[in-house]
């Protein structure tokens, strides 16, 4: 089953961030922990590890805003 890569809340007020780059291909297999991609918010820029294993599936395009929740890609 295909685990979804949600757009983070980093912060208490945070209601969206810009996924500012990919730091894996898609296709390109991840361990738990990998660092995924670097998001940026209204404070800082953070790497965002990987919740799991398993291949890359990107949804969401880099270098644009979504909303906390945003589904930005998958593990399967």
């Amino acid at each position: 089953m295909a685990m979804k890569i949600l757009m983070p809340k980093i912060g208490f007020s945070m209601s969206e961030g810009k996924l500012a780059q990919w730091l894996v291909d898609d296709g390109e297999s991840v361990a738990e922990g990998d660092l995924l991609f670097a998001l940026e918010s209204d404070k800082s820029v953070q790497d965002i590890p990987s919740p799991g294993a398993g291949v890359l599936k990107i949804i969401a395009p880099a270098d644009e805003v979504y909303e906390v929740g945003a589904v930005l890609g998958e593990l399967v």
